[in-house]
């Protein structure tokens, strides 16, 4: 992974941390002069916490009951005051665009060292590797879910509409996303032919986890086999290669999609049980959960793969049909 990349990233994340800061110091003035009295006890607070500090340095303990008892009083007097008024947060806190790191890139890990946040190892993720893949998150998301597009007509072979079906699997990945971090959530697997909304849905899911602060990469089969197998043979020519591995193991949500797609060799599949595996196993007591996508359904898959892929997809993901006209000849027809 380029260094420049993080390097341009760091930089648009001051400028970001500098105009929200610079927005609350003026919201914080216009508020002062509307409420003189915040900004007398604001003073006031800065005034006891110096003089608890020098109380402290210089062992003097025995008025630090009363110096706790007047930063209570003028607390909860500032507490009255918002809630009389109905003073909105946004006037009291910077308004960051992630309020983890506070638009530095970095947090405090339980061991005080300094780690990367996830909002910026998922735009390292997302500029390194997914680039296109999840570009239209804008878009595909539940809010523009429309189980109009589906029939209402029952299906002879599942005995069931497809409007229902969808639906139904809708419900489940919301259940997903809210038990993301369980172990015992199953993974997903999407079975049907294209243009039935198997990408939407994980678009849905990718873009609910990145608000809720999870790492989402996105990679169909064959350029995620294909691109594990050269970065095999180029890791002693160029070692920024070696985090794709660990990215691919390790980011809380792998979407791979279009299984089936990829041209099999007996290394490939080999990789894919062990990137399968390995996130099952939850590494480092970390939930990481995988969705995929196919065109295969399950005896295929078995046909298609080795007996121990077959069984690890079988036995731990949860398995979705769907089933229907294609939307994407239904959508331009309606055009």
């Amino acid at each position: 992974m380029s260094n420049d990349i993080l390097t341009s990233l760091l930089s648009d994340y001051e400028q970001k941390k500098h105009k929200a800061e610079l927005n609350f110091e003026y919201k914080k003035n216009e508020l002062y002069k509307k409420y003189p009295r915040l900004k007398e006890i604001e003073d006031e607070l800065n005034s006891v916490a110096i003089s608890e500090t020098k109380n402290i340095l210089f062992g003097n303990t025995s008025s630090l009951q009363n110096l706790h008892l007047k930063i209570d009083q003028l607390r909860n007097e500032k507490n009255a005051i918002i809630k009389s008024n109905n003073i909105s947060k946004e006037f009291l806190q910077p308004s960051y665009e992630c309020n983890l790191c506070k638009d530095t890139g970095y947090i405090k890990s339980g061991t005080s060292a300094t780690v990367m946040c996830n909002c910026l190892k998922q735009k390292l993720i997302d500029i390194s590797y997914n680039k296109s893949n999840i570009s239209s998150l804008k878009k595909e998301n539940f809010e523009n879910f429309n189980e109009k597009l589906f029939s209402e007509n029952i299906s002879e072979n599942f005995q069931i509409s497809p409007r229902q079906n969808i639906v139904n699997i809708k419900n489940e990945c919301i259940n997903f996303i809210k038990n993301f971090d369980n172990v015992e959530t199953h993974n997903l697997l999407f079975i049907g032919n294209t243009g039935l909304g198997k990408t939407f849905m994980s678009n849905c899911i990718a873009n609910e986890l990145i608000k809720n602060g999870k790492t989402v990469f996105y990679q169909t089969a064959p350029v995620l086999l294909e691109t594990i197998i050269d970065n095999k043979f180029n890791k002693y020519k160029d070692t920024n290669n070696d985090k794709f591995y660990q990215n691919i193991l390790e980011t809380d949500l792998l979407i791979i999609d279009d299984l089936g797609t990829e041209c099999l060799n007996s290394m490939k599949l080999s990789e894919l049980f062990t990137i399968l595996n390995t996130r099952l196993l939850n590494l480092n007591n970390k939930s990481t959960k995988t969705i995929i996508s196919t065109n295969l359904n399950i005896d295929n898959i078995f046909n298609n793969y080795e007996e121990r892929i077959g069984s690890r997809i079988a036995g731990f993901y949860d398995i979705y049909y769907f089933f229907g006209d294609d939307l994407r000849i239904k959508k331009r027809s309606m055009c």
